[in-house]
């Protein structure tokens, strides 16, 4: 059972949709995993990682966006999450994403943010975004400058400390 008014986009290879209670357990093991959760925000606790589940839940009713689960299409398997995120404390819009474990390096991510800024553009009427990301995580640098994105400054993140915005091209050139 959905958990939110999330519509479901789909790509080629990937179904978006709203958070569900079987996605619980797959966040909660991302999120404490301290290695591969660092440059998102790691939880020190079960009961800190549910209530990140619950936080996207209610984003989701208060915004009426926020992270999608990615599913793979052909196996139904939750391999991660992407979508539009903007909690109290952030400068604007962020387009985010996690890969979950066993599934980096096949492109998910990329289906993924590209058809969830088209949402963002298309569906919400943004009319920009930035991926906000920890200084070191390569990865994600790499990914926001292949969906077009470029450093535009650093900022104070009121969870994650230093982070380096990164500007992502506006709907004009997204949607052309």
């Amino acid at each position: 059972m959905n958990l939110t008014q999330a519509p479901v986009l789909d790509t080629k290879n990937l179904i978006l949709r709203g958070p569900e209670e079987r996605d619980i357990e797959p966040m909660i093991a991302f999120l404490l995993d301290q290695d591969r959760a660092a440059g998102f925000g790691a939880s020190p606790n079960r009961g800190d990682a549910w209530r990140w589940f619950a936080l996207n839940v209610g984003h989701w009713h208060i915004h009426g966006y926020g992270y999608f689960t990615i599913e793979i299409r052909e196996t139904g398997q939750p391999a991660g999450i992407c979508g539009i995120w903007n909690p109290e404390g952030w400068p604007e819009p962020e387009i985010g994403w996690v890969v979950f474990e066993g599934f980096e390096g096949r492109g998910i991510a990329y289906e993924a943010a590209t058809r969830a800024r088209q949402y963002a553009y298309e569906d919400l009427g943004l009319k920009t975004l930035t991926s906000n990301i920890v200084p070191g995580n390569a990865r994600s640098v790499a990914l926001a400058e292949r969906l077009g994105a470029g450093f535009e400054r650093s900022y104070k993140n009121i969870h994650m400390g230093d982070e380096m915005l990164y500007r992502h091209p506006g709907p004009a050139e997204v949607l052309a």
